[in-house]
């Protein structure tokens, strides 16, 4: 049985500058299907690292005849673009089985499947054994009503199996079958973050979050469990990437990395392999975990730590409150300013669009941003994703003016506030990163900081003239 994984052709997020991902989620289905059954011939077509158009794509699935197609579709703003593949992979070939998987098609799977007539199978919530059993049940080995947690199409009808329970080890899984895109390894890379030259891998050290924001997708994805993989497990994969790609920056793709023991025991297990003065590694967190773990810091940036996404969210107790959020805006003043002195790249992340937000509330959160003073500050629009209790509130309550899945990018309006149109929005947003990138003491002192990390962004940022693309969008 001959399986194509595909990334298909995309924009990426402009916002953060030049980069080029490895595609993580289908490298892991990849290697776990491969671990299981070593019959199968399995093709991964990027084609963002190999350049290749949506003509270019067509061609290959010509060539390759798979009997299955599984293109990447985790953001919701991307699933046009497996439908768009799927839909290609069917006029080639009726006889095509066609998958799709990810929290935004675990939400929306029955009317998914009602939708579009190219789509054959969902695959809800996590993926590895679910697809196994798949390509189990499509090689007449099992039957599809046996396979627990897919929504799939029989005789006409719309099936929806009952879910599957979660991995209770994660540090089962395999690696990700970066070899093969060995070819393009060399092209990976997050020009800001990194630069240009640097290796960049992506490292999943945990699933799910214990918390219970009302915007984020990954809570009902992953019924608001957190799990980890052990801390050698964590430093095996950063190693391996290392010793047999060259890789230099890892970007932990966590949602709640979480800063305690855990942590501290990753940290030490990286140190042991004596590779942390040779790598750069990136990861988020919530203010709160920095503040509460401060104490090790000091280790986590002896350990390769450069870079961290703190959600920062809003400067308004109120505003956080409504995003169930759980934290405060002193907090936040606090979390930044332990990471910057412990020479922590600190990432502000911001949301405008709340339900209450006017001109004034977001003149306030500007104003407080400039005077946090993070190293870096990435706004976006509050997006009411599939899955999200603000969606469902939203939908309820016929907020939702831009039915565009495309656009759910979080630099898109797709509800208005009380106060607020969608292109009174578009605008504040503009002139959020317009009063932070356009202050000259900043981008100077960037451009000049002690942080190297800082002063690589800074200059970066200033040779891609961010604000002025952002500009030019809407």
């Amino acid at each position: 049985m001959r399986i194509m994984f595909v990334e298909p052709p995309k924009k990426l997020w402009f916002v953060m500058g030049e980069y080029l991902p490895p595609p993580l989620g289908i490298l892991s289905l990849a290697a776990y299907l491969r671990e299981h059954d070593d019959s199968l011939e399995i093709e991964i077509v990027d084609c963002q690292a190999e350049r290749i158009s949506w003509q270019g794509l067509k061609e290959r699935i010509e060539q390759y005849q798979p009997n299955i197609v599984a293109p990447s579709s985790l953001a919701t703003c991307n699933a046009y673009r497996g439908l768009r593949t799927i839909g290609m992979a069917k006029e080639i070939d009726p006889a095509i089985t066609t998958i799709v998987g990810g929290q935004h098609y675990t939400t929306l799977a029955h009317e998914s499947l009602e939708s579009y007539p190219e789509l054959d199978i969902v695959v809800r919530g996590e993926g590895e054994q679910t697809l196994l059993e798949v390509v189990r049940a499509l090689q007449g080995k099992m039957s599809l009503s046996q396979v627990k947690g897919i929504t799939f199409k029989h005789d006409g009808k719309i099936v929806a199996n009952p879910d599957r329970p979660l991995f209770d080890n994660l540090d089962v899984l395999p690696f990700p079958a970066y070899d093969l895109v060995e070819e393009y390894m060399k092209d990976y890379h997050f020009a800001m973050m990194a630069g240009h030259n640097t290796p960049y891998a992506l490292i999943e050290a945990s699933r799910g979050c214990p918390h219970d924001c009302n915007f984020c997708s990954q809570c009902k994805f992953w019924g608001g469990k957190w799990r980890s993989k052990s801390p050698k497990r964590i430093a095996d994969e950063i190693e391996y990437g290392y010793d047999k790609f060259g890789i230099r920056f890892f970007w932990l793709t966590d949602d709640n990395f979480g800063l305690g023991k855990r942590t501290n025991e990753t940290c030490d297990e990286i140190l042991s392999r004596g590779i942390a003065e040779d790598i750069m590694w990136f990861m988020q967190a919530r203010c709160d975990d920095v503040v509460r773990h401060k104490e090790n810091l000091p280790k986590m940036r002896k350990a390769g730590l450069t870079w961290v996404l703190a959600g920062v969210e809003s400067h308004s107790p109120e505003i956080l409150a409504s995003f169930n959020k759980k934290i405060t805006p002193t907090v936040s003043r606090d979390a930044i300013k332990v990471l910057q002195q412990n020479d922590i790249f600190a990432q502000a992340t911001l949301i405008i669009g709340a339900r209450s937000d006017s001109h004034e509330t977001i003149r306030g959160l500007r104003a407080y941003i400039n005077d946090l003073n993070p190293d870096i500050a990435i706004y976006m629009i509050l997006t009411p994703f599939p899955g999200t209790s603000l969606y469902n509130e939203a939908n309820a309550n016929g907020w939702i003016e831009n039915k565009n899945w495309a656009e759910y990018d979080m630099i898109h309006a797709i509800m208005p506030t009380e106060h607020l149109s969608l292109p009174e929005i578009q605008e504040e947003l503009y002139w959020c990163y317009r009063s932070f990138y356009g202050s000259w003491n900043r981008r100077i002192s960037g451009v000049f900081s002690s942080n190297k990390t800082k002063r690589r962004t800074y200059r970066y940022m200033t040779r891609q003239g961010v604000v002025s693309a952002l500009r030019g969008m809407f």
